[in-house]
């Protein structure tokens, strides 16, 4: 079964954004999730949209890879400007 790493972000009216870097062995349910605030708990309340996501074949290399992600803000940014 494959896994992704995925990034989604919520832009506010203030121009301000927050992103959001999780894995799941299902993208679109999960940001559907996600968007009928029935996901994590920093995600409630607002609108996401998948800006970036990876594929892996292994549920431990997705986590390890998510780990990275989320503590790397340069990179993450360079993915959401892309």
């Amino acid at each position: 079964m494959p896994y992704f790493v995925y990034l989604i972000l919520s832009k506010f009216k203030n121009k301000k954004r927050s992103s959001y870097v999780g894995y799941t062995g299902d993208l679109k349910k999960r940001l559907d999730l996600h968007n009928s605030g029935k996901g994590a708990k920093f995600t409630r309340g607002k609108k996401w949209k998948l800006v970036y996501y990876e594929k892996y074949d292994s549920k431990s290399e997705a986590m390890k890879n998510e780990y990275k992600l989320k503590k790397n803000y340069k990179l993450r940014n360079k993915l959401i400007k892309k």
